[in-house]
């Protein structure tokens, strides 16, 4: 029976705006969930750096529902991964939404409860806010509808919310968190400290300092006042939505910040409004489905009251959760700009430690030898790379970073396949070491007579050498 087929429930003009909300949280679901099988077991697994076992154990309860609870091993772990891949590549394909609404409904609650279960008992790996920003999203893309639907009004304008706090958040964190986004220097520093540069964020660090300058004050035009108009009538909707995404692929284009920009791109598009494809979209909706998506929108009402609150608060909290189900979140990104690059190196060698035989282990992602030139890995999450990162600020972690240098000593080959190069093909080290650098962008000259990206100095032990054993 379809009851609820009027315009100001469900409309066809967010065809366009469904097809791709779907498909592309459902494909960064795949991502996440790849990333997590190939990811998990080594750092987080039976004989990880934290494994969760004990992390069960100690805690009184994990921070949210996970199926991990009850019983954690590594092959339940993948068989959770794997099976998100799969529901989600049925999503991609458009298997679950030629049926009746409650398939793809079931589709993405599935992933959703399925990628809660891993973040829950993920620790420090998982605490990152595009884990949150997923979650919520396909959460509300289980409200979308089918084919065999017109689209719920109620899910996109979620859509659009969760976009604004998105944006918005971000805007104001800057703002308040550092002052060289109010004098509009951010960009003085951002390419160069930024977590795991990518192929072009040497040219982007080299732009005119002028450009830089425009560049901060168009970003506090696109996260202060385009997310209000996500709201408006349309066109003016569509409108802010490109620029919401325009702005997006632009940062794409300079670093690698796992799904974060890709997340938010395929979010924005509910702001467009388009009947796309011709041949999708029922005519209606049955009363139960609108039943449900009135519940999902008085749901997130609810729920908003408190990242509301957060985003007017002088002790604004980025990237944080305020229910177990992580619902309506708060969100935001470089509340403080780094001014100078460290990164910890790691070393080994399998003679006397003080001959001088070191020999330096190679990361996927983050810089390190100065000759390298960074890769783009996004949307795939390099965990163990980003930890570095914050390592190298001061950031504690010695409760996983020391069970790292002792997977090395012990040529774990699990921890080995987390990295690029292991200079002793396999074999076990006598002893290793962690030593801390500054880095900087080599110049236009240094990198003509040099071929280096990188200039880097040694500024000292961070983990003295260490053996089997200590």
């Amino acid at each position: 029976m379809d009851w609820f087929g009027m315009d100001w429930f469900a409309s066809a003009d967010f065809g366009l705006a469904r097809f791709v909300l779907q498909r592309g949280i459902a494909a960064i679901f795949v991502i996440a969930f790849v990333s997590s099988a190939l990811q998990f077991p080594a750092l987080l697994g039976e004989h990880g750096l934290l494994p969760v076992p004990r992390y069960l154990a100690r805690v009184v309860r994990p921070p949210g529902p996970t199926l991990f609870a009850w019983r954690y091993t590594d092959r339940l772990l993948r068989s959770v991964a794997w099976t998100g891949v799969v529901v989600g590549l049925a999503v991609v394909a458009g298997l679950p939404q030629r049926g009746p609404a409650w398939v793809p409904m079931a589709a993405f609650l599935a992933m959703w409860l399925l990628y809660m279960s891993i973040v829950n008992v993920g620790q420090v790996f998982y605490g990152f806010g595009w884990e949150i920003l997923l979650l919520e999203a396909g959460f509300l893309a289980a409200f979308l509808g089918s084919d065999q639907t017109t689209t719920p009004a109620i899910t996109i304008f979620a859509f659009r919310w969760l976009v604004f706090r998105l944006e918005f958040g971000a805007g104001l964190i800057k703002l308040r968190g550092d002052p060289v986004w109010r004098d509009l220097t951010a960009l003085y520093y951002h390419h160069e400290t930024q977590p795991m540069p990518n192929p072009l964020s040497w040219w982007f660090h080299h732009l005119p300092k002028p450009l830089h300058r425009a560049e901060v004050l168009g970003n506090h035009f696109v996260q202060l006042v385009v997310p209000f108009f996500l709201f408006a009538p349309q066109p003016t909707a569509t409108v802010a939505a490109a620029i919401i995404i325009v702005t997006q692929c632009w940062l794409v284009m300079s670093g690698n910040f796992a799904w974060l920009n890709a997340i938010t791109i395929v979010a924005a598009f509910s702001g467009v409004a388009a009947h796309w494809p011709p041949e999708q979209g029922g005519t209606g909706m049955p009363a139960w489905f609108a039943v449900v998506v009135l519940a999902m929108g008085i749901l997130v009402a609810v729920l908003s009251w408190w990242p509301l609150r957060n985003l007017f608060s002088r002790s604004q909290v980025m990237n944080g959760s305020f229910n177990r189900w992580r619902l309506a979140n708060a969100y935001g990104a470089f509340g403080s700009i780094t001014r100078e690059r460290y990164e910890v190196v790691v070393e080994g060698t399998a003679g006397d430690p003080e001959a001088g035989d070191w020999r330096e282990y190679g990361f996927r992602g983050k810089p390190g030898e100065p000759g390298r030139r960074p890769r783009q890995f996004a949307p795939y999450h390099l965990r163990l790379d980003w930890l570095m990162w914050f390592l190298a600020l001061g950031s504690p972690g010695l409760n996983w970073f020391v069970p790292f240098l002792n997977k090395l000593l012990d040529a774990d080959p699990a921890t080995l396949r987390l990295l690029r190069r292991d200079p002793f093909n396999g074999q076990p080290p006598a002893w290793v070491r962690a030593r801390i650098f500054s880095y900087r962008y080599s110049t236009w000259r240094e990198r003509r007579d040099s071929g280096d990206w990188w200039v880097r100095e040694p500024l000292g032990d961070f983990v003295p050498p260490m053996s089997r054993g200590q």
